[in-house]
């Protein structure tokens, strides 16, 4: 039976590229193998879903559907044989997806692979070079924190060629994190990493999993203790302030820094360094009383 990639979307045939890009998240996020564990055909749902949305998010490639329906790949081949421009270098098989005319696979063999795949776009390792790709992806200090999802155009370098992948940075990262993009595939070679940077926050500077922040204290509350508010990353606390606080005190908050990548559970702490205020404008009897701490602190000293 042929395959109805608007029905595996859920989409209309006549859905804006918006409405299949949502159609897209919805599902996927419904049907990822990751939410359903014990379900043993998520992963080829997941891989007709992710096929689905490759042929209708592509304008060329969903004009060529709409012609040929699932035989869309054919499209070029039909071309090359009578001479029309548009026909590429390869066509793909629509049973194990090898391409015609030799040389490397491209890079549907290679997500096939990375949505566990067995059947789509593949060949004998003795038959395909290793593919290794970089993606450089931005996030936030918030998003490395929490995990994120990115929609990403990741392409192998040929012309033309590549595909939208949604996939998801975990908790965690750091500059420089590199996620591997791959299922493991018995003979599976080709890798796709995320490399990842993490722009700097106006309030934290972050040191591996710690966080290190300051907070402005009162001069009265440096002096005989009190309370201040201090903002974490997730939330705000109440932080005490013992009699006779230094400015420049650092305080530790264990568990409010960063999770640690390989176990998000685990979180680094926040560093707290207080800073006194000093108030302004004073008035005449504030100056008074500050001159007598003065003379106070003199007749001690």
């Amino acid at each position: 039976m042929a395959k109805d990639y608007y029905g595996i979307l859920g989409a209309d045939r006549k859905a804006s590229e918006k409405d299949i890009r949502q159609a897209y998240r919805r599902v996927a996020r419904q049907y990822h193998p990751d939410v359903n564990p014990d379900d043993k055909g998520a992963g080829a749902r997941f891989k007709e879903i992710n096929e689905a949305y490759e042929v209708l998010s592509d304008t060329e490639k969903r004009k060529k559907y709409a012609q040929s329906g699932e035989n869309w790949r054919h499209a070029d081949k039909f071309d090359q044989g009578q001479g029309r421009p548009g026909a590429g270098p390869f066509v793909w098989d629509s049973g194990q997806g090898t391409p015609s005319g030799g040389g490397d696979t491209g890079f549907e063999d290679l997500l096939g692979q990375f949505l566990g795949d067995r059947g789509f776009g593949r060949t004998t390792t003795s038959s395909r070079r290793r593919v290794r790709l970089e993606q450089q992806v931005e996030v936030s200090l918030e998003e490395a924190f929490r995990g994120t999802t990115r929609l990403l155009q990741v392409s192998d370098g040929r012309q033309g060629a590549g595909k939208r992948l949604e996939v998801r940075i975990p908790p965690g990262v750091d500059n420089g994190s590199r996620i591997r993009l791959r299922s493991d595939g018995a003979g599976s070679e080709d890798e796709i990493y995320l490399v990842v940077s993490v722009t700097p926050h106006t309030r934290f500077e972050r040191r591996g999993n710690d966080l290190y922040t300051h907070v402005e204290v009162p001069l009265v509350d440096m002096v005989l203790g009190g309370e201040v508010e201090v903002p974490t990353i997730e939330e705000k606390l109440a932080l005490k302030i013992p009699p006779e606080t230094q400015s420049g005190r650092s305080f530790r908050l264990s568990e409010k820094g960063m999770p640690h990548l390989d176990s998000p559970k685990t979180r680094g702490s926040l560093y707290v360094t207080a800073q006194v205020r000093i108030p302004s404008p004073l008035s005449e009897r504030e100056r008074e009383i500050f001159r007598e701490l003065r003379e106070i602190q003199e007749q001690k000293g």
